[in-house]
């Protein structure tokens, strides 16, 4: 945008603006942002952009949010130096520069935690041992001497003293990883599928094109301080979901079969927010996917420009949809391309092959003949630094020497002969792992909870342990169920497209004003084909009744489904909530 597409009164206001800003850098002793031109003060440079934005908003006589203003009074790349040295000093961030800090993958967790937490960014998820062995030793000697894997396939180290976050992420460059733009208004790691590239059902290997992307936004400063944080899947069509379309962009490779060039194309999909109950949704347009990179440059760069910067609850790409309309924001996108998407008629088009929900778990044959990838049960999701490098060595010894995160909290070694699957179970369960699990173990996701996050009502890893130590010896499922449980509105763990959701909430005690930890109940949720956001079907539940209640679900569904072909899934949406709290307590009764 020039000064000519700007009214006189958003000029002066714009002129008015940026020599304030360039006035508090000079005396912060900071470079000003760039020259500005005759009588215009029109912001230049990589800022530029979120600059106009926030201008623009301000002349519409709108009110930006206090995180706009910290990026545009003093960018978090540019405040490096301070944080730094306050951190090196023990001191943590007070106010705003808390998310400052984020944009440099640090999180001071207080209160439930006088730490910070790191989280990385590890494209399509998947490091090379010594890189999974070096995160071990960093999480050792600057934080807990333990690591999570997270639901974007990605690894957060926490419990760091102040003093050592510097020097941990400085340390993350020299084993060729990063964990800038990890957190705040950013875009988050970039997933793909784990068995990209062995995957004997896959239309095309992810890794890539999460790559190609991944350093796009790294060496692009433009792509850092948007309106909110930002995430991007590209699911390649192999037997391991990604959930691709509960990000901001889902790239899903399908079979183009005619009406263009025929081949594996990426399907684009855009708004998956499952926190906001809303799933990414087919925009009809496809992309070639050595495409990909610049189609989801433009995308950011519309959403830049018109993302709302006055409210952070509606400030996901979600709600720019919502109120254009995919057609108008695609209209958008192909200017900034310069051209036109394509757009296929759905006879032309065949969907991916079907996923496996346990593929992530066990042994399972590569698509190299006499290989397999052996996918690894993780405590939701946490290791300490010996499994970490226990994982390494047997990567190293007995695999292909790659470690594969999954978005369902695990993580596969890759490139094993099939003769020493056995031999990689024995040296998992010398270091007290395993990759073999029972249905409930294997579906139960669940994130950091109030042990290490403000937001969480309740401790989710804690409870997702208990539900499985008491439902495993006194329910013998059969069939998949994945167990998702949140702390918070914020749904880290995608309750909504559990079998069985649970969001975490303080449930009041009778006769009192005190409140225990607790959690609302949420069943039928679902991703991909069978995509539905799960519906309430108990209320105020207290966390130390959660491992029964779901003991009962299960019995219920076992003894009411139709047939053993019929998922937790389907019989849950056959009924309405009513009639399944009936039909699970006439089976708890007759038992």
């Amino acid at each position: 945008m020039g000064a000519q597409d700007f009214s006189e009164e958003q000029r002066r206001y714009l002129e008015g603006f940026v020599s304030g800003v360039q006035a508090g850098r000079v005396a912060k002793g900071l470079k000003p942002l760039g020259a500005l031109g005759s009588g215009t003060a029109e912001p230049t440079g990589p800022d530029a952009p979120h600059l106009k934005a926030m201008a623009r908003t301000e002349a519409d006589g709108k009110k930006l949010v206090n995180e706009e203003k910290a990026k545009r009074d003093d960018h978090p790349f540019d405040a490096y130096t301070r944080l730094k040295s306050e951190a090196e000093a023990g001191q943590f961030p007070k106010g705003v520069d808390n998310f400052r800090w984020r944009f440099h993958g640090l999180f001071y967790v207080a209160p439930n935690e006088d730490f910070f937490m790191c989280r990385l960014r590890i494209p399509n998820g998947i490091l090379k041992h010594w890189q999974f062995a070096g995160v071990a030793d960093l999480a050792e000697r600057h934080g807990g001497g333990f690591a999570h894997v997270t639901t974007r396939a990605n690894l957060q180290i926490r419990e760091i003293p102040a003093a050592q976050g510097p020097a941990l992420i400085e340390r993350l460059s020299e084993i060729g990883l990063a964990c800038k733009g990890a957190g705040a208004d950013n875009i988050r790691n970039v997933t793909g599928a784990p068995t990209a590239g062995i995957d004997p059902q896959e239309l095309i290997d992810t890794r890539p094109y999460a790559r190609a992307w991944h350093h796009h936004i790294l060496n692009n400063r433009t792509l850092y301080g948007l309106p909110r944080k930002f995430n991007v899947g590209f699911d390649g069509g192999g037997i391991i979901p990604v959930l691709e379309d509960t990000n901001d962009i889902a790239f899903t490779a399908v079979t183009v079969t005619g009406g263009a060039e025929p081949g594996v194309w990426f399907r684009l999909g855009l708004g998956g927010i499952t926190g906001h109950q809303d799933f990414a949704r087919p925009t009809g347009a496809y992309v070639k996917p050595d495409e990909a990179v610049r189609v989801a440059d433009a995308i950011v760069r519309v959403y830049i420009d018109h993302g709302d910067r006055t409210n952070r609850t509606k400030a996901r790409l979600k709600y720019l949809l919502d109120a254009w309309g995919f057609e108008k924001f695609l209209a958008a996108v192909e200017e900034k391309l310069g051209r036109k998407l394509a757009r296929l008629p759905d006879e032309a088009v065949i969907a991916p092959p079907r996923q496996d929900r346990q593929a992530h778990v066990g042994v399972h044959p590569q698509s190299q003949d006499g290989l397999v990838w052996v996918g690894v049960v993780l405590p939701v999701g946490k290791m300490t630094s010996a499994q970490m490098r226990g994982i390494a060595e047997i990567s190293r010894a007995l695999g292909d020497g790659d470690i594969r995160l999954t978005v369902w909290q695990n993580l596969l070694i890759s490139g094993v002969r099939a003769e020493n699957a056995e031999t990689v179970e024995a040296r998992l369960r010398e270091i007290g792992l395993t990759a073999k699990a029972t249905s409930v173990r294997a579906g139960l996701i669940a994130c950091t909870g109030n042990k290490g996050c403000k937001f969480a009502a309740s401790d989710t890893k804690g409870t997702a342990m208990a539900i499985a130590d008491w439902v495993e010896p006194r329910v013998a499922m059969d069939a998949p169920v994945n167990i998702h449980l949140t702390g918070c509105h914020h749904s880290c763990a995608q309750h909504y497209i559990g079998d069985i959701g649970l969001l975490a909430t303080r449930v009041p005690l009778e006769g009192s004003d005190d409140t225990v930890e607790g959690f609302h109940v949420l069943v039928g949720g679902g991703f991909g084909p069978d995509a539905m956001i799960g519906r309430e079907v108990f209320h105020d539940v207290k966390a130390e009744d959660c491992p029964r209640l779901v003991e009962k679900m299960l019995r219920g569904y076992m003894a009411g489904r139709a047939g053993a072909g019929e998922s937790f899934q389907a019989f849950t949406r056959r009924h309405e909530p009513e009639a399944l709290n009936a039909l699970f307590d006439a089976v708890e009764a007759a038992e």
